[in-house]
């Protein structure tokens, strides 16, 4: 067990759930399917990297009014805007990601990951772009 977080690609809000509640294993294709809901796109996935998903975390926290127990932000969708972006690139070069632990998370990996996460700011803004939807999500 552990913290697996994931940024994908989708048309609208709620998508990756609508797309896995009617979905089907193939098992030809070892994959789910699904005919009616179009599968989001994956754009980064990071294993054990509290401190970007402190640094979420936060960003779902403001949006609520600074509400929110750290234990219920888990399987949250959380867009992320091209304002959430600027912060967001800013603090991973100055190395001011929050200082995040939890029982799953691990230890600190914001040098390991550094090149990946603005890799995924690069690649989230081509997204936003071209009119498509860039959401956060985790599960520990």
């Amino acid at each position: 067990m552990g913290l697996d977080m994931y940024a994908y690609v989708a048309a609208k809000e709620g998508q990756q759930r609508e797309f896995y509640e009617s979905a089907e294993f193939d098992d030809d294709a070892k994959d789910f399917v699904n005919k009616t809901v179009e599968q989001p796109r994956e754009i980064a996935y990071w294993r054990k990297h509290p401190n970007l998903h402190g640094w979420m975390e936060q960003l779902w926290k403001s949006r609520n009014g600074g509400k929110g127990d750290s234990a219920n932000f888990n399987g949250i969708e959380l867009e992320i805007t091209w304002e959430d972006l600027e912060i967001l690139e800013l603090d991973i070069m100055s190395g001011t990601l929050p200082s995040t632990s939890g029982f799953f998370f691990g230890n600190e990996a914001d040098a390991h990951y550094k090149e990946q996460d603005l890799k995924f700011v690069r690649d989230a803004r081509a997204e936003l772009f071209c009119g498509l939807k860039v959401f956060y999500n985790s599960s520990w």
